[in-house]
């Protein structure tokens, strides 16, 4: 009977331990210039359960951060849209990217993006294609929002997917808007994306 609880226990344990062995390992990674971009991947972390990796005023990650990039299983990159593309911090980091590019070390992972500008339009999509090229680079997987767009007349601008992107998740924030006054809708649709990255990645995964 003693011979059968501990073999139930060591059962168990190796449950728990394959469990947390086998866990898809989501990184986002971002640039934020005024901390709205920062708020949206905050969002797509929480419905990801991902780790947040923030590149600095300077285009530089932290210590540890491309090891930390390197186990990740999907990376969702970030940036605000300026100029109809990125930020010049986020494409720094792409440019550095091309060492892990020379070994093939992101081959095979998932990847999205999300950016945010202060128009409805504000050529966000060139932005998303950019990432997606980025991704396409390193032999990446790349994963679309999966939302219906919200466009109907009778639509309401906090709906989910009120910008009707396909690519990847979009927001808006008035130009002399705060962080905080973000809207819901948007923050919902980057969480969503978020959840729907880490869904595709652990179907990957197997």
């Amino acid at each position: 009977m003693a011979e059968h609880k501990t073999d139930t226990h060591f059962y168990f344990f190796n449950l728990i331990f394959n469990q947390e062995y086998f866990m898809t390992q989501i990184v986002v990674v971002y640039h934020s210039g005024y901390g709205h971009t920062q708020r949206m991947a905050q969002a797509v972390a929480e419905g990801a359960g991902a780790t947040l990796l923030a590149i600095d005023a300077e285009g530089n990650l932290p210590e540890g951060g491309w090891n930390v990039l390197a186990g990740a299983d999907a990376i969702i990159m970030g940036s605000p849209t300026y100029m109809g593309t990125v930020s010049w911090q986020f494409k720094k980091f792409a440019d550095a990217s091309s060492k892990p590019w020379y070994s093939q070390q992101w081959k095979d992972k998932i990847f999205a993006g999300f950016t945010n500008s202060a128009t409805m339009n504000g050529d966000k999509l060139s932005t998303l294609h950019y990432l997606f090229t980025l991704a396409m680079q390193h032999g990446g997987i790349w994963v679309g929002n999966g939302m219906m767009p919200s466009n109907a007349k009778a639509a309401q601008r906090n709906d989910v997917n009120y910008l009707g992107s396909f690519s990847g998740a979009m927001a808006q924030s008035p130009s002399d808007s705060s962080p905080a006054e973000m809207l819901s809708g948007d923050l919902e649709t980057a969480k969503l994306f978020g959840k729907r990255v880490t869904e595709v990645a652990t179907k990957f995964k197997g």
